[in-house]
């Protein structure tokens, strides 16, 4: 497989500049007045409606033949000096994310199926667009149908997502209590935010509830300038759909990183992605994805963020100012991927099971807990960094 964007003009370019060659060397090899293209087509011509010159005829000829030979020797050079591809080993695979425009076909989809692993795309502006996901091989009828009943009584869907939100949020105080030990002047914000967490089970329905996770959210926000320090990079407050400036930007494309891993975590477990209780169920989203993602875009992408700019792994120059927004460059949006695939891959003493676990394994748990809980195993806790 291999990506458009990029390949088709390098091809185009390249073609035109061999057939430029081409002409060139056979008319040096044959004519020491080195007579350009054009002057073969008139000589051809010539002889075409006077039929009287058969020697330039057959010089004509053989310069087709033999700019036709040079053409395909080129072709092949090309084609030998194109990049060799990678092999991976199919058991170190995970997730596949596919930026861009891709080639593949059948036969790459019927193998990452049997194997399991999901692809998600994204578009030319960094926006998610859509999964592969494998079949449903731990499909159950049993837990869906479970939850959806627990959706579908407001009381219960209620508890359950008030749980959510009270998780995520206290994450989100987690971070602001790490950099206001470190000298951030984040106090009033952190107290407010605080005082709303309060209030989270005075909340009667989901609306009243997400009310209060936009005004937690909103003051979050507002701390990001003096988190991050940086002179160069402003933030001012959070825009979508396009991204105002190289901190949003990094936001938006960090979410839907964290969107697309609690994607594929949930595909390993027998709970539906579309039925959801903190985030309303839609048409063409996972919802309940949504809902995981919030629990963790505070300890995977917001502190990636904070991380990579206050180190100046990243910097004004690696992105890109366009119409309709701000985006990275490639460079710099590969070094954030690898970035956040290493952060998955660190492992934290987890209390209660007493041993290693990676955070993207901490999605997968966290997806059991709420298993548990639809059930009616174990009230669910969410997950609650203690760093």
């Amino acid at each position: 497989m291999s990506r458009r964007q990029g390949t088709l003009c390098f091809t185009q370019a390249d073609h035109a500049h061999t057939n430029s060659d081409a002409d060139s060397d056979t008319l040096s090899n044959k004519e020491p007045d080195t007579r350009t293209h054009a002057d073969a087509n008139d000589i051809a011509r010539t002889t075409n409606e006077t039929k009287t010159d058969e020697g330039n005829e057959k010089l004509f000829q053989s310069e087709n033949r033999d700019s036709t030979d040079n053409e395909s020797k080129n072709k092949r050079k090309r084609k030998a000096t194109k990049t060799k591809p990678q092999y991976l080993p199919i058991e170190n695979i995970a997730d596949i994310y596919v930026f861009g425009s891709l080639d593949a076909n059948s036969a790459l989809f019927n193998f990452l199926g049997k194997r399991g692993i999901p692809l998600h795309f994204f578009d030319y502006y960094e926006n998610y667009t859509g999964s592969f996901l494998p079949r449903d091989y731990l499909v159950a009828g049993k837990v869906q149908m479970a939850q959806a009943g627990l959706y579908s009584d407001s009381e219960k869907r209620l508890n359950l997502a008030r749980r959510l939100i009270s998780g995520a949020s206290a994450n989100i105080v987690k971070n602001l209590k790490y950099y206001g030990g470190r000298g951030r002047n984040i106090d009033n914000e952190l107290e407010r935010i605080e005082t709303i967490r309060e209030q989270f089970d005075r909340c009667t329905d989901i609306a009243q509830l997400m009310g209060r996770e936009g005004l937690i959210r909103r003051l979050y926000y507002r701390t990001f300038e003096r988190i991050l320090q940086r002179s160069d990079l402003k933030f001012e407050h959070r825009s979508r759909r396009p991204p105002s400036n190289e901190v949003n930007a990094l936001i938006s494309f960090a979410n839907s990183m964290v969107y697309s891993a609690s994607l594929s975590q949930l595909y390993h477990t027998q709970l539906s992605p579309a039925i959801s209780f903190l985030h309303e169920p839609g048409a063409r989203r996972f919802s309940l994805a949504l809902d995981l993602a919030e629990i963790f875009k505070p300890l995977l992408a917001d502190r990636l963020i904070f991380s990579m700019l206050n180190r100046l792994e990243l910097k004004a120059r690696d992105f890109d100012r366009e119409l309709f927004g701000c985006l990275l460059k490639k460079n710099a949006r590969e070094k954030f991927v690898r970035a956040f695939d290493t952060r998955l891959k660190e492992t934290i003493q987890h209390r209660t099971l007493h041993r290693s676990v990676s955070y993207r394994h901490l999605i997968r748990l966290e997806c059991y807990k709420i298993e548990k809980h639809i059930l009616g195993i174990e009230q669910y806790d969410p997950f609650v960094s203690w760093w």
